[in-house]
């Protein structure tokens, strides 16, 4: 498409889009829902232990979203499908290293692995691959949504509040319940396609879901789904090959790098990774004989995935005989690679016992991932093996390692209704959930650790290599009950006990108030914990670039004792909500809830502690704690240091959610669905533990010695999350018509950061408002043809400030990087798309 015709097409699109009304709203119809019938309607699962218990009942918030809504985000990928809905689940735009590989999303401004995920209420694996490079989601490793086909599920609830009492472990900031569809009949084929404005990007879905009854007792729902995603770049010209101001600019260098194809945008570094995922899932029962039923469901998908690292120039790799041995000699752009298989199933049994409702399961994932380096080498691998006569070698593809996580939960559920003379019966639940989780690193090939290792990713040492696993087990109840018709009750009590932490207990008490048929207030105060996950703790590797590396201790290694950086332990959480529910006029539901969060005993990710900066040696105790692990880093990088997780912060989470919405009946004019929805949110650190003694060596580049917790850290925790996400939301349906307009206002979101010379510099996006539209028709016979875009008006956040990349290039760096990778709504501008359905 013409670039010019772009923006007319689509501010056209966006103009009738206003005169119908706003779309794309979080509490669409259900497909084969009543036109009238919203889904403040639907008899909700999550956060409760209660049946038939609907969303706009509910004590605690709880927000759902169906499949057609989560199709016409035009997301392929869930993460960013929920994004779109959800005012408070925030998604990862750019990642790190393999970070980029496996992107995350968080709730309510904390970490991703304080949001717990479920698959039909049964609590979902996690990834292997830990977000290890600093940036707002470092420390991520929670479940990876890519491998849930989106065509499967019926709908999602999340319930945005603290309930590690009712789930344990994880559930924090709050719970996002994936319910698959069981449908006995009927079924869906769709395929999307689209592509950034500005080129790259490029993306390609299909999907099919089908659902049959074996036997006239049973169903079975199954989906399958393949999607591609493609490389994107957004970065700059590499400054160390074309800008004379950068000390790794030279006119010899100039000479031949010039003639490079591509120059001066050498460096893909700065933007998307390429995917390609296949999924499965099936969702599936048989009622037996007595009110028993025996389920099953489960995923199994399968990932290839890389990523573009820092450009390596024509002279990185020579051999003995110097300009004459340079395997390189248009230089050479790395790729890191994952393979990854990931698989989870669920068998469980459900019936009642003894006046009993009971439900029986064991669920088992894992995630299995091969990491590789490709178009590559191990510099000091191919000048060891030449001589002064003969080239040297190094293989270009390495094996750099594994990761491998498994998880193993078995689940008792009891629950039973006791008259006890109030306005409802008592439910009572009481339930046991053993667990097993594993975590392994395996060691790459000898190759990829031969020294230095691979450049861009060495490969996992011996030192790093091992398995660690974790036990625990865990009782609950839950009580609730009306004492009158109007008032709500709901309390849980947990005590879960871990082969490694010990035991904890954590509660919580949930309350609402109808005073009318038209407001009604509810309340929540709640403990929780979260244990680290064992990628946290045991994770070990180094991360390099061309001017610098890394080593990433493992905390509860013997190398983190010797600078008095203690095994990481639980992090323990209050939480207290208050809310309203209100229905001022016809149709109109709105709900209001404040909330706060304080953690104690945060888990961070560090700042970088050097050992040595710029050439110059500033603490030799990190040093020392470096080759006490086995590390052996490359000689010709300027800095080099350690990043490891640590306990060390308490922070407070304050924030507000509200949602609104109103159905529009227009007669013979069709309908609008009208949603107006927001997240107001702030964290504050409170309290940060004291450095070790080991990092208060002083130097010049340190006057006062290193800590653990420097600025760039504390920016990320308390400013580099919008400070508020306001989505206008519609739908207008007419006929065989749809036409959809999301408006999302993002709050200003900054943070400090290191461009490589000192001081930190602020890099700011700014407030934005971002439009999102879709036009679809419904063909005869079951078919739906839409056309979309994604960030129509093609945004981009605020580029880096000159002052930034003066103080870049003036550290040698590549410096290609030009817009903030915490920007809410990503760094690759608008997305346009096209999608095809068949409904049967």
């Amino acid at each position: 498409m013409n670039r010019r015709f772009k923006p007319a097409l689509l501010a056209g699109i966006s103009a009738l889009s206003v005169t119908f009304g706003y779309s794309a709203q979080a509490f669409a119809a259900a497909p084969d829902a009543p036109a009238d019938q919203n889904e403040i309607d639907v008899v909700i699962v999550t956060g409760t232990r209660q049946t038939g218990l609907r969303v706009i009942d509910s004590p605690a918030p709880v927000q759902v979203v169906d499949t057609s809504t989560l199709e016409r985000t035009g997301a392929v990928d869930l993460r960013l499908g929920l994004a779109n809905l959800v005012p408070s689940f925030n998604a990862q735009a750019f990642g790190g290293d393999t970070a980029n590989l496996t992107l995350s999303a968080r709730l309510r401004g904390l970490s991703p692995n304080q949001a717990l995920v479920l698959v039909n209420g049964k609590r979902r694996h996690t990834t292997g691959n830990l977000a290890v490079l600093s940036g707002v989601y470092q420390g991520a490793a929670a479940a990876d949504l890519g491998f849930i086909p989106m065509a499967g599920i019926g709908r999602i609830e999340v319930l945005t509040d603290g309930a590690a009492a009712q789930y344990g472990t994880d559930a924090i900031a709050g719970v996002v319940n994936i319910i698959l569809k069981k449908n006995v009949s009927g079924g869906s084929i769709s395929a999307t396609g689209g592509e950034y404005f500005d080129g790259g990007g490029k993306t390609a879905g299909g999907s099919v879901n089908i659902g049959m009854a074996p036997t006239e007792s049973s169903y079975l729902n199954i989906t399958v789904e393949s999607k591609y995603h493609g490389f994107s770049n957004r970065g700059l010209a590499d400054q160390r090959v074309a800008n004379p101001a950068s000390p790794g600019y030279s006119a010899a260098n100039n000479a031949v790098e010039s003639l490079i194809p591509g120059y001066p945008n050498l460096n893909l570094i700065s933007g998307d990774a390429e995917y390609r995922i296949n999924n499965f899932a099936f969702n599936a029962g048989v009622e037996l004989p007595a009110d028993f039923e025996v389920y099953s469901f489960g995923t199994l998908g399968h990932k290839d995935a890389s990523a573009y690292e820092n450009y390596r120039r024509y002279n990185r790799i020579q051999g003995k005989m110097g300009a004459a041995d340079r395997p390189f000699p248009l230089g050479f752009s790395p790729r890191e690679r994952i393979i990854e298989d990931d698989y989870a199933l669920t068998l469980g049994v459900s019936g009642k016992v003894a006046g009993w409702d009971m439900d029986l399961s064991s669920t088992y994932g894992k995630d299995d991932i091969e990491v590789r380096v490709e178009d590559s080498a191990n510099a000091s691998l191919y000048v060891d093996t030449s001589t002064t006569t003969t080239k040297g070698f190094s293989p270009t593809s390495f094996h750099a390692g594994s990761w491998r996580t498994t998880q193993w939960t078995n689940n008792l559920d009891l629950r039973r209704g006791f008259d006890v003379g109030l306005a409802t019966p008592l439910d009572v639940a009481v339930g046991y959930e053993q667990r097993r989780d594993t975590y392994r690193i395996g060691q790459g090939d000898a190759a990829s650790t031969y020294k230095e290792g691979s450049q861009s990713y060495p490969g996992f040492q011996k030192t790093d290599a091992g398995g660690h696993s974790r036990t625990s087990w865990a009782l609950y109840t839950d009580l609730a009950v009306s004492p009158v018709e109007a008032w709500k009750i709901d309390a849980a009590v947990r005590y879960e006990k871990f082969s490694d932490f010990g035991d904890t207990t954590v509660a919580k008490l949930t309350s609402r108030y109808d005073f009318n048929e038209m407001f009604a207030v509810r309340g929540t105060a709640s403990t929780g914990f979260r244990a680290p996950t064992l990628a946290e703790s045991f994770y070990s590797a180094t991360n390099v670039s061309p001017t610098s590396a890394f080593v990433q201790l493992a905390p509860n290694s013997p190398a983190a004792r010797l600078l008095g950086i203690d095994a990481l332990k639980p992090e323990k959480s209050t939480n207290f909500s208050l809310g309203i529910v209100a229905h001022p006029i016809p149709k109109m539901t709105a709900t209001i809830d404040v909330y706060q969060i304080k953690l104690k005993d945060r888990i961070f990710g560090s700042s970088s502690v050097y050992g040595l900066r710029n050439g110059v040696v500033v603490n030799s105790n990190v040093n020392a704690a470096i080759a006490a692990n086995g590390n052996v880093l490359d000689s010709t990088v300027a800095s080099t240091g350690i990043n490891i997780f640590s306990n060390g912060l308490d922070t407070r989470t304050r924030g507000l959610d509200f949602v609104v919405s109103y159905p529009t009946d227009l007669g013979d004019a069709g309908r609008i669905d009208w949603t107006l929805s927001g997240n107001f949110n702030k964290t504050k650190i409170t309290k940060v533990k004291t450095a070790p003694a080991a990092l208060a060596t002083t130097s010049a580049a340190f006057p006062s010695g290193q800590v653990l917790f420097a600025g760039n850290a504390a920016s990320l925790l308390e400013k580099a999350a919008p400070k508020y996400k306001i989505g206008l939301n519609g739908l207008y349906t007419f006929g065989k018509v749809s036409l959809s307009l999301t408006e999302t206002f993002y709050g200003k979101a900054e943070a400090l950061s290191d461009p490589g010379t000192g001081p930190l510099l602020n890099t700011v996006a700014s407030a934005t408002a971002i439009t999102d539209v879709e036009l679809s028709y419904k063909f005869l016979k079951g078919v739906t043809a839409a056309i979309g875009a994604n960030n129509a008006f093609n945004k981009y956040p605020d580029k880096f400030t000159s002052a930034f990349q003066t103080a870049c290039i003036a550290s040698g760096g590549g410096c290609v990087t030009q817009y903030p990778g915490f920007s809410p709504y990503g760094i690759n501008g608008g997305y346009y798309y096209g999608r095809l359905t068949y409904a049967f």
